[in-house]
């Protein structure tokens, strides 16, 4: 009951708090902007593969690279979930350690856009992206730290009609519900979000994919910079 308790009031703390420092940045980032002055926002990329490093860590990579393209003043992360312990949310049982550092990571109000990515199980999202966005649900009871963050999703499938939009449209379901503001891939690819094949741990030959993942980490930072007001 203890360790509940400690987490009820940490994740209610950080996500008040982020509601606030999320208004008070924003409010700062448009003043900073009219006073000439340099102010940084975060894109940060969430990997919930398995296997940290492969696939879908690299693809988040790409977006990444394209998000810091896209504007001077962008900071890029990514968080390797395979690397961490992401129990199945049970709203009766106290959460991980692991999950609060990442929550309190994604409530700073800094981060301005996530990148949600995911390999594709059967058609849709793998098991610990689905546990990590159900533990987000303390983002809906306390605060909603997340909202009005822009929000994009990747999915890398073994063929390249492996279902990656199923499962793009699956994690954007739940990102809606913490009223976050959900892109898909820009122009000229435009569509669900980033669609990558996989063939034997290696995205580096498909040249399509790769462009969506440009064009989504390009589409999230450009859109994060107009929300914080410090578009050019």
């Amino acid at each position: 009951m203890a360790s509940d308790l400690t987490r009820r009031g940490f994740l209610g703390a950080a996500g008040v708090a982020a509601v606030t420092g999320t208004m008070a940045y924003t409010a700062g980032a448009k003043g900073a902007a009219k006073a000439g002055k340099e102010e940084k926002i975060k894109i940060v990329g969430i990997s919930c593969s398995p296997r940290p490093g492969k696939t879908t860590a690299q693809g988040l990579t790409i977006c990444l690279d394209a998000a810091r393209k896209a504007g001077h003043n962008i900071e890029t992360e990514l968080i390797e979930l395979g690397d961490l312990n992401i129990p199945v949310f049970d709203p009766a049982a106290p959460g991980s350690a692991d999950f609060e550092k990442v929550a309190a990571r994604l409530s700073d109000p800094k981060v301005a856009g996530i990148i949600v990515g995911t390999p594709v199980y059967f058609g849709n999202m793998t098991s610990l992206a689905k546990a990590f966005l159900d533990q987000c649900m303390v983002f809906r009871k306390k605060g909603l730290a997340l909202s009005n963050k822009v929000a994009g999703v990747l999915a890398v499938g073994g063929v390249r009609n492996g279902g990656q939009e199923l499962a793009i449209q699956s994690v954007q379901a739940a990102l809606l519900c913490q009223e976050m503001i959900v892109v898909g891939d820009g122009r000229p690819t435009a569509h669900f979000g980033a669609t990558l094949l996989n063939r034997g741990d290696d995205i580096s030959q498909d040249e399509f994919g790769i462009k969506t993942a440009r064009n989504l980490g390009r589409r999230v930072a450009e859109v994060a910079l107009r929300v914080c007001g410090l578009a050019g």
